[in-house]
């Protein structure tokens, strides 16, 4: 599994890009690959203002439904539309299928991501 080191992960399994006050979510290697095949996501509002910890879309696979966090408070401010086409490409690309940008109101919460270091050992005693 990646787990590329230029990203903060959260305890969901979504990973995290900051670029000042946008960040990029998306969900890890490790939720897509514990997931399987992607069929279907369903896409936040952009304009919708999020609280950190708010379920902002959900992701469906063949076997299950899995909500994707906010990771602070903010304002959708783009969604990946090519994968409204293309959702299979979370499955093989997670880390360039991001699913939504969010221009940061609150970042306190992103206090509480983890490294990529720390996410690995993480995910390995799962």
């Amino acid at each position: 599994m990646n787990f590329p080191d230029n990203l903060l992960y959260t305890s969901h399994d979504e990973w995290v890009l900051r670029d000042g006050d946008i960040i990029t979510v998306g969900i890890s290697d490790f939720a897509q690959d514990a997931l399987g095949e992607l069929v279907h996501i369903e896409m936040p509002e952009v304009g919708a203002k999020v609280d950190a910890d708010e379920m902002v879309c959900e992701v469906e696979s063949v076997k299950a439904v899995a909500e994707v966090y906010a990771p602070c408070s903010g304002e959708v401010i783009a969604i990946n539309e090519s994968l409204e086409d293309d959702v299979e490409n979370v499955n093989s690309a997670p880390y360039d299928s991001w699913l939504f940008k969010l221009r940061i109101s609150d970042d306190g919460p992103l206090a509480d991501l983890i490294s990529a270091e720390a996410y690995k050992a993480k995910v390995a005693d799962s």
